[in-house]
């Protein structure tokens, strides 16, 4: 199936399960997670008119993006991967979100960027909502805590919260629970969902689903 089909399969799958939500379409941002993909692949999407996707690893972005947005300067960079400290700056410089945020030492170099007059991308603090010990993301109970801090003392603020279920369970439970969380920490975005159970997000409440496989097929 072509890369345009994919896409606008997933796009019917997103309006057909908003009907039973009450929910609008355009409320949803569906990153198209183009990590280890060819630009070919890219760019065919880009073509079907979509702008924003999903990266992993900053030397990626650096060696594949620039000549694309030289055609595409409306591209949307979302940063979905596990943050080096040494890697924050250009991070910084070249994505448009960052979704991974999940210790104070990032915090703290985001704000020290920002204090430079530097651009900053708007953030979503990882939680580990499983409690996996091989998972980055802060402790569903210290989420309030953590905002706090970055607030008063990093000046920094969170658009949203983001999580990764555990494998070979019900993602459902986990999305309910982010859900609530942000509800009781005053965030009303939530980045969660993939191409296994992006529906089940959307029916908990996600405004961002990051989709790779179902768009892409196989990474290159």
């Amino acid at each position: 199936m072509l890369i345009s089909d994919q896409y606008h399969q997933i796009q019917d799958s997103i309006k057909n399960k908003l009907l039973s939500t009450a929910r609008n379409p355009s409320d949803i941002e569906l990153i198209a997670v183009s990590k280890k993909q060819p630009k070919e692949k890219i760019i065919e999407l880009l073509n079907c008119g979509h702008r924003t996707f999903g990266e992993n690893q900053i030397q990626e972005i650096e060696s594949k993006w620039p000549s694309i947005k030289n055609d595409f300067p409306d591209v949307r960079i979302i940063f979905i991967g596990s943050i080096q400290s040494r890697k924050v700056k250009k991070i910084c410089e070249l994505c448009d979100e960052v979704h991974s945020v999940d210790r104070e030492k990032i915090v703290k170099l985001i704000s020290d960027i920002k204090s430079q007059g530097l651009k900053t991308p708007k953030l979503f603090l990882q939680v580990n909502v499983g409690l996996e010990k091989q998972k980055s993301g802060i402790h569903p109970n210290e989420i309030n805590n953590f905002l706090n801090m970055s607030l008063l003392k990093y000046q920094i603020t969170f658009d949203g919260l983001m999580c990764i279920p555990p494998e070979r369970k019900d993602p459902k439970i986990y999305f309910d629970q982010l859900k609530s969380l942000s509800t009781e920490n005053n965030l009303n975005k939530l980045s969660m969902g993939m191409s296994g159970d992006y529906l089940s997000a959307l029916e908990s409440g996600s405004t961002h689903i990051r989709i790779g496989s179902s768009i892409f097929g196989a990474r290159g």
